[in-house]
């Protein structure tokens, strides 16, 4: 993502949905790059039109990520203490 932002060789950029791009801020990324004269093209554009709407579908959607994001971390975790604490007792 950065090096797309970073390239000005790059005038569009080409995405399905919003929400692949960035979670939220989409407008002012939009925005950013118009201001140099390149653009974003959004294959599926939403069916929302309402931006409180959509705001808050990208904050939960954020919240949710992070928040499974984190439980799927600590079951790894879990069962990497678990696998150290076997290799530890099995070993001589």
């Amino acid at each position: 993502m950065l090096r797309l932002l970073k390239n000005p060789q790059i005038q569009i950029i080409l995405v399905e949905h919003r929400e692949r791009l960035t979670r939220f801020g989409f407008d002012y990324v939009e925005a950013a790059l118009a201001a140099q004269n390149r653009r974003i093209m959004v294959i599926e554009p939403d069916e929302m039109k309402d931006d409180i709407v959509r705001d808050m579908t990208e904050v939960l959607t954020s919240l949710c990520a992070r928040l499974y994001g984190k439980r799927s971390a600590q079951h790894r975790a879990q069962k990497a203490m678990a696998a150290l604490q076997d290799d530890h007792e099995t070993t001589p």
